[in-house]
């Protein structure tokens, strides 16, 4: 065993240096190419983020003007029940009216008094969606590790060639 080579921690600092570099870089190509396919994802399925967290819109009496009314069967009352079906929001400037819905359930309560039973609205594409970013992300993670892993293993190969003499 000889002195420590004077060379040698310069080297191991260049090399964490390229590392770091390396891994950034890594870092923002990734960070665009994930991206890229999220949105390309989204674009290939056709989901529209607005509908897709929406709530129902309902008529509210106060803030709207109803446009039409229609007979609808609701559950707890015997007979059939007008409810108004287009209905224009006064504070929505577009002027485009609104509709009822056919998965909203309207109910007749204890009071007599119909109310919006709002039921389970399970969107499975959302689900679908949160998963696909989940994954998206994975990759991403598992990619950026891997690719490191392999340029500090080809720099560490690179450094052991010279030491040996070998170019």
């Amino acid at each position: 065993m000889g002195p420590p080579d004077p060379a040698e921690p310069q080297s191991d600092e260049k090399r964490a240096e390229k590392v770091r570099r390396f891994s950034k870089m890594v870092t923002a190509a990734l960070i665009v190419f994930c991206n890229v396919v999220l949105l390309f994802g989204v674009w290939v399925t056709g989901i529209n983020l607005d509908e897709l967290v929406t709530t129902p819109e309902l008529f509210n009496a106060k803030e709207d003007v109803c446009l039409r009314l229609t007979w609808e069967r609701v559950t707890g009352a015997p007979d059939p029940v007008r409810l108004c079906s287009e209905w224009i929001k006064l504070a929505d400037p577009s002027g485009k009216p609104h509709h009822l819905t056919k998965d909203i359930a309207v109910r007749r309560g204890a009071d007599g008094r119909y109310y919006v039973d709002p039921g389970v609205r399970s969107d499975f594409r959302l689900l679908a969606l949160a998963l696909f970013v989940g994954v998206v992300l994975l990759f991403g993670l598992w990619a950026r590790r891997y690719l490191v892993s392999r340029y500090r293993l080809q720099l560490d190969l690179t450094a052991s060639r010279r030491a040996s003499g070998f170019r």
